[in-house]
């Protein structure tokens, strides 16, 4: 009778685990944050390496994400729109930065404010804007030398 007694506290235990690890993971990547949010939306030359779900950060904190993208037929640049936090206010002469996290990480979306006084609203589009850089147009402008001739 005893042995069943010990499966059944390491069973208890095992699961208890788990359940904690899934509550650990789901706080780090944010997903139990169903705090309210609003949306922006900005216009890039190019989202290499962002997707739908890329952290949109400020001062290297994770403010919100990337909850869709399209290209723009008539512009043929990518449209992005984003949310973030409610309590966080942007000011309107801030600029959207794709930025990368080193060389082997990922990008994400990097919110550099401005010192204006008035904010974003909901709906507002950023103009100014940045896109990727790409790795290998880097690589081989330093391998030739940087020439364009």
């Amino acid at each position: 009778m005893s042995h069943n007694q010990t499966e059944v506290f390491v069973g208890g235990a095992v699961l208890a685990v788990a359940i904690a690890f899934a509550v650990y993971a789901g706080q780090a990547t944010g997903l139990s944050r169903g705090g309210a949010s609003y949306l922006l939306t900005a216009n890039f030359r190019s989202l290499e390496g962002v997707s739908v779900g890329t952290d949109v950060r400020l001062a290297g904190v994770k403010i919100g994400a990337v909850t869709k993208m399209a290209l723009n037929p008539e512009s043929y640049r990518a449209d992005a729109v984003f949310s973030v936090a409610k309590n966080i206010e942007i000011p309107d002469d801030s600029a959207v930065v794709v930025s990368s996290e080193g060389l082997l990480g990922g990008n994400f979306v990097e919110i550099m404010p401005g010192g204006s006084l008035s904010y974003f609203k909901a709906g507002d589009e950023i103009d100014d804007t940045q896109g990727a850089v790409s790795l290998v147009s880097l690589m081989l402008k330093f391998v030739s030398g940087g020439n364009d001739e």
